[in-house]
């Protein structure tokens, strides 16, 4: 017995129902636009993951900044 249930998701850009099929090579977007649209988000850093600070690296900050009058060599 075969199971013919398609699983749709939502596209991430316009959220329209979209099949998750080997058919679809644009998945989990509805169609190439909607895949560049995206890429063009991350591209511009409109997107961006959340990071947390940590007392750590409060501490060391003073350590990365860069004296102009220190040599490295």
């Amino acid at each position: 017995m075969l199971n013919n249930d398609i699983t749709l998701v939502s596209c991430p850009t316009c959220q329209t129902k979209t099949a998750w099929t080997k058919e679809n090579p644009d998945r989990p977007f509805c169609s190439s636009r909607c895949k560049l649209i995206d890429l063009g988000a991350w591209a511009s850093e409109s997107y961006s993951i959340p990071q947390q600070t940590s007392e750590e690296d409060e501490i060391f900050s003073d350590d990365l900044n860069v004296d102009p009058n220190k040599s490295f060599l």
